[in-house]
């Protein structure tokens, strides 16, 4: 953990295991790798990239304060697959917004990404480890083999979990809406965002 946060504050783009899929880490306040990130994917300039942290104090020390019902969603989803789209702080990379002023973050269940999260400091890119609008994968194997010459490292965890993505929900639009539908039912969400 302490070899892949050493690489990535240094701005290497390191693959690392997540309760869903394998996922590429960068530092997101450094364009440098965030554009590297998007090199090795060859994605889109106007696809955001998605953050992980090790923990809701992470997110609000280098992100922001949550808002009352995100803080909700969080208290209630976090750690798990649930990702919220909360105002991006202006010391992010700017591709990682990909000019939305928007940022989704969340706190995976997966060990080895909270970890890497918090040796590093800060929160960091997740997006998934693949050629853009290929499939995701949860196997390291194929991880290696199609972007194992574009990244610094890959922590080999074994086969994730796979299964559906992560839930999206917009927090920066009132009502909150559902961007993308995923592991955590909308009908979840609204049920904890109704008792918040």
């Amino acid at each position: 953990m302490h070899e892949a946060a050493k690489l990535i504050r240094a701005g290497a783009v390191v693959a690392i295991p997540t309760d869903t899929l394998y996922g590429l880490a960068a530092n997101p306040f450094s364009e440098e790798a965030v554009l590297r990130v998007f090199a090795a994917k060859g994605r889109p300039a106007d696809r955001p990239l998605p953050l992980v942290a090790a923990d809701v104090d992470q997110i609000e020390v280098h992100l922001g304060r949550l808002p009352p019902r995100a803080a909700a969603l969080a208290a209630r989803f976090w750690p798990g697959p649930l990702t919220l789209v909360i105002a991006a702080p202006a010391g992010l990379a700017p591709q990682v917004t990909a000019g939305t002023g928007s940022v989704g973050v969340r706190v995976p269940a997966a060990a080895v990404a909270r970890a890497v999260s918090l040796a590093v400091g800060h929160p960091i890119t997740a997006t998934s480890a693949n050629i853009s609008d290929e499939p995701g994968t949860a196997d390291p194997a194929v991880v290696e083999a199609s972007l194992g010459d574009r990244i610094d490292l890959l922590i080999d965890g074994g086969t994730t979990p796979g299964g559906p993505a992560s839930t999206i929900v917009d927090m920066t639009v009132n009502p909150p809406a559902l961007v993308r539908a995923g592991a955590i039912s909308w009908e979840q969400v609204q049920a904890c965002l109704a008792s918040a």
